[in-house]
């Protein structure tokens, strides 16, 4: 085992990490927070076990899988590691991952042990429209970890901790309200836009729709109804939320419930 933790979101930056000259052991974060059910406990039975069952249900895994590819991977995060950082993004999928993440450091480390970092891009010099981690090879992720790197200390930690004690209380009134007052953000940068982004989500229009299911149905009205399109002008507008074709298909699958669709 190496003294170094690297925390990566998602497999769509493993492959240009792992040809970088980086030290350190990778532990892919594979969980979608942003999506169904959470409770502040993150290191509680009954919080996985949701999880589980929703991620099984929801994007056709079985609980084998989930358990293979989520829960073997989080014990790192109790192995002595004297250094973690955490690559995480702007947009909102990444935000609550990390904010999930960092919470079960706090619960699993001793945080005066490692040194906790953060690598959070939401642009990339020379890149016009930046999409994400995924798209850069190793020399671009080397340029990210020497310049863009920052330490996290106490105040970051308890902004994270109050980002997702709101955030898991489901209550976007209470939500909106610290996001209207907070005015510190320490480190965490990208979190408010983010947050924003989900309270936008969670607004319920006259038509019953919420924020996402209304920019599909949209995209559909004017005329797109494959798949694949639907993604791409979604993508364009809205890549705040960093949602996947499998998230996208949720929202999907509840207009085609309500008959607004079909695909």
């Amino acid at each position: 085992m190496e003294d170094i933790l690297h925390i990566l979101n998602g497999d769509a930056t493993l492959h240009g990490f792992e040809q970088t000259g980086l030290e350190g052991d990778i532990m892919v974060w594979r969980e979608v927070l942003s999506q169904g059910p959470v409770e502040e406990n993150i290191t509680s039975g009954s919080f996985w076990k949701k999880r589980s069952e929703w991620i099984s249900k929801g994007f056709d895994d079985s609980p084998d899988i989930y358990e293979e590819k989520v829960l073997n991977q989080l014990s790192k995060l109790n192995d002595p590691y004297q250094e973690i950082n955490l690559w995480f993004e702007y947009d909102l999928h990444c935000q609550i991952n990390m904010l999930g993440v960092i919470m079960m450091l706090r619960k699993q480390t001793n945080l005066s042990g490692p040194a906790i970092y953060l690598i959070c891009p939401d642009s990339y010099p020379g890149i016009e429209n930046f999409k994400g981690m995924g798209d850069l090879d190793a020399d671009q992720l080397e340029y990210l970890y020497d310049n863009i790197r920052v330490q996290l200390g106490e105040p970051d930690y308890y902004v994270a901790a109050e980002a997702w004690k709101y955030y898991t209380a489901n209550n976007i009134e209470a939500l909106n309200q610290w996001l209207n007052e907070n005015n510190y953000w320490a480190n965490l940068h990208s979190l408010k836009k983010a947050l924003q982004a989900h309270v936008k989500r969670s607004t319920i229009n006259h038509n019953g729709l919420n924020y996402i299911e209304q920019a599909l149905l949209d995209i559909y009205n004017i005329g797109i109804h494959d798949k694949p399109g639907i993604y791409n002008a979604f993508w364009q507008t809205e890549n705040i939320y960093g949602m996947g074709d499998m998230e996208i298909d949720i929202y999907l699958g509840r207009l085609q419930e309500k008959q607004l669709i079909d695909i």
